[in-house]
C-alpha cells in the first residue's frame, strides 16, 4: 500500500478546506427546530453522544498563550507513561515531529482536536469491535489530515489514504460514481481489517503501521537486507524516507492528543450537524433532485456523503446508503417517487447534463414533459403569489409544478408566465385562475380571505377523524392508523397537494368499525 507520507504536505493542501464554511467537511447545525420534533431522535442521539457540551473550546487569544518550551527529557517521560501496547520510542527522530506539531503547533493541533470529536467515536468503536488498540484511531490524523476527501500526489485517497488496488482489495466499491475509500464508516471498517492482517502477518504494531504506509513487500525487503532484523527502528535505515517519517510523526500525533491539556491545547469549536440518520436509495438520484424537491442543499449532501464521486447515487442494480438530517427523512418518504423522478431525464443524460464538482445552485433547463390525459394552461405571477398558493389553485403538487418549469428552488418574480398541466375534463374550471382575484382564488379553495381559514365541512359521524398538529405530514399520520395510507388519506379529504396540512385541520381517517 505504498503511498506518499503527507502529512505536512496533506495538511497546508487542504489547509483552506478546513478553514472554509462552505466546502469542509464539518457542517455547521441549524437548531432552528423545536425540541417536540426532536424527540423521536432523542435516544439515537444519545448513542452517538460525543460530549461536546462539556468541552472548553480554543478563545482566538488561547492561541498566543501555549505552554510549548518543554525540555526533550519532559517529552521523553510523558511518552514512556502513555499506557498502550504499541511501542511508543523518543528519539530525536520523534523529537522533530514533536517540534512540529507540539512546539509549532499552534495553528495545526486546535483543528485536528476540533476535528476529533467528529471522526474519533466512530474510530473507536471499530477498533473496539476489532480487539485493536485504541490508538490506531490517530493514524488518520498522520495519513489525511481528517479529510475524507483527501488524496496524496500518489493517488491514496480518503481518511484513511487507501490506495486503489488496496482499496478494492479490502472490498471498497471503487467506479466512475462511488468511491468508498471516502465513505468514513466503510473505509474505517476496511482500514481496521487492513491493519489486523498486517498486525498478524509481522506480530508488532508498529511494524504493521510502517507496513500500512509503504506495503508489506517494501517492508519485507528491508527485513531481508537488515539481515533478519523484525524491530522497527532496527529496519529504520533500511526503509524509504517517507516511511522513516511516518512511525516518528505518528508517535508525536499520539503525544499531542494526550498531552494536549499540558500544553495548553483546546479545540478549535468545527460545528458540524450531529442528527444524521441514513435512508436507502433504491433508484438512480441526484443530489440536485433532492435540493430542488426538499430544499437540501447540494452542498451538505456531499459533506455528508463524499463516497459520491459525481453527486450521483447509481442505485440501479442495488440499493445505496444517503446519509441525510433527521428533520427531512419523513419529508424524503413522503415524497420519494416525485424525487427519482424530478428531471430525471436531465440529469442522466449526459448530452443535456455536465456534472460541475463546484456547483452550489444551478438553474436547470425547464422540463416541460406533459402528463397523459392533461392540458396546458400558463399562469402569470402576480403580486403576493408563492409557488405552494399556485399549486394549491391549481390542485397539482408543488414539485410538479417546479419541475415543468425549471425552478430548482421557491423563487418566482411577478410577470413570470409558469406553465401548468390539469387534467382535460377540469379545463374549464381552471383555465379561469389566471383572471381571478386573490380573494376568488383562495375561496375556490375553500378559504376565507378576510379570515384566512379554510371552511370547515361538517364531520361526518361515520367516519374516524385526526386533527392536524405541527410537524404533521400524510405518511406520519398513516402510522398512527395501522392499515391506512397517506394516499387513501389524501383521497379521503379532497387533497391533491400533500404540503397543504393546516395545523387544527380535522382529516377523515376511516370508517368507523
Amino acid at each position: 500500500m505504498k503511498k506518499s507520507f503527507i502529512l505536512i504536505i496533506a495538511f497546508f493542501s487542504v489547509f483552506p478546506y478546513l478553514f472554509a464554511d462552505n466546502d469542509s467537511v464539518v457542517i455547521k447545525r441549524n437548531d432552528g427546530y423545536t425540541m417536540a420534533d426532536n424527540l423521536d431522535s432523542l435516544l439515537l442521539s444519545w448513542y452517538y453522544y460525543t460530549g461536546r457540551d462539556t468541552l472548553t473550546f480554543l478563545n482566538p487569544s488561547d492561541r498566543y498563550t501555549f505552554n510549548t518550551e518543554v525540555s526533550d527529557s519532559v517529552y521523553a517521560e510523558r511518552i514512556k507513561k502513555i499506557e498502550t501496547p504499541l511501542d511508543l520510542t523518543y528519539n530525536k527522530n520523534v523529537q522533530k515531529y514533536l517540534d512540529r506539531y507540539v512546539k509549532n503547533g499552534r495553528w495545526i493541533a486546535p483543528k485536528f482536536l476540533g476535528l476529533s470529536h467528529q471522526y474519533f467515536p466512530m474510530f473507536e468503536e471499530k477498533l473496539d469491535s476489532y480487539n485493536m488498540p485504541l490508538e490506531l484511531k490517530y493514524l488518520p490524523v498522520i495519513e489525511s489530515a481528517l479529510n475524507p476527501r483527501a488524496k496524496s500526489p500518489a493517488g491514496a485517497t480518503g481518511l484513511w489514504q487507501f490506495m486503489f488496488k488496496t482499496g478494492q482489495g479490502m472490498g471498497l466499491e471503487i467506479n466512475s460514481y462511488v468511491d468508498e475509500r471516502m465513505d468514513p464508516e466503510k473505509s474505517t471498517d476496511a482500514a481496521c481489517r487492513y491493519l489486523k492482517s498486517l498486525y498478524e502477518t509481522y506480530g508488532d504494531w508498529t511494524l504493521a503501521l510502517a507496513a500500512y504506509n509503504a506495503g508489506p513487500g517494501v517492508i519485507n525487503n528491508a527485513i531481508r537486507r537488515s539481515g533478519g532484523a523484525t524491530n522497527y527502528w532496527d529496519l529504520y535505515p533500511y526503509l524509504p524516507n517517507e516511511t522513516r517519517n511516518y512511525v516518528p510523526g505518528f508517535i508525536a500525533i499520539v503525544y499531542l492528543f494526550t498531552y494536549a491539556d499540558q500544553h495548553g491545547y483546546k479545540p478549535e469549536k468545527i460545528e458540524f450537524y450531529d442528527d444524521v440518520d441514513t435512508v436507502m436509495i433504491t433508484q438512480e438520484l441526484h443530489f440536485a433532485q433532492l435540493d430542488s424537491v426538499l430544499g437540501i442543499d447540494i452542498g451538505q449532501t456531499r459533506d455528508l456523503n463524499p463516497q459520491y464521486k459525481m453527486d450521483i447515487i447509481p442505485a440501479k442494480s442495488q440499493a445505496y446508503p444517503l446519509r441525510m438530517r433527521r428533520q427531512y427523512i419523513s419529508k424524503f418518504i413522503e415524497l420519494e417517487d416525485s424525487v427519482y423522478n424530478f428531471k430525471d431525464t436531465i440529469f442522466f443524460n449526459p448530452q443535456k447534463y455536465t456534472y460541475k464538482p463546484d456547483e452550489k445552485f444551478v438553474d436547470y433547463a425547464p422540463v416541460a414533459e406533459q402528463p397523459e390525459g392533461t392540458i396546458a394552461l400558463t399562469y402569470t405571477v402576480k403580486s403576493g403569489d408563492a409557488v405552494g398558493l399556485i399549486s394549491s389553485w391549481y390542485g397539482v403538487d408543488i414539485a410538479r409544478l417546479k419541475a415543468w418549469n425549471g425552478l430548482s428552488g421557491n423563487n418566482i418574480r411577478v410577470g413570470q408566465v409558469l406553465k401548468v398541466y390539469v387534467p382535460q375534463a377540469l379545463e374549464s374550471k381552471y383555465k379561469i385562475v389566471n383572471n381571478l382575484t386573490f380573494e376568488e382564488k383562495q375561496r375556490m379553495i375553500g378559504i376565507n380571505p378576510a379570515t384566512n381559514t379554510p371552511k370547515e365541512e361538517p364531520m361526518d359521524p361515520d367516519y374516524e377523524y385526526y386533527t392536524v398538529k405541527s410537524g404533521d405530514t400524510p405518511y406520519g399520520i398513516s402510522l398512527k392508523y395501522p392499515g391506512t395510507t397517506s394516499d387513501e388519506i389524501l383521497k379521503l379529504n379532497g387533497i391533491t397537494n400533500a404540503s397543504s396540512l393546516r395545523i387544527g385541520q380535522k382529516l377523515k381517517i376511516r370508517k368507523k368499525s
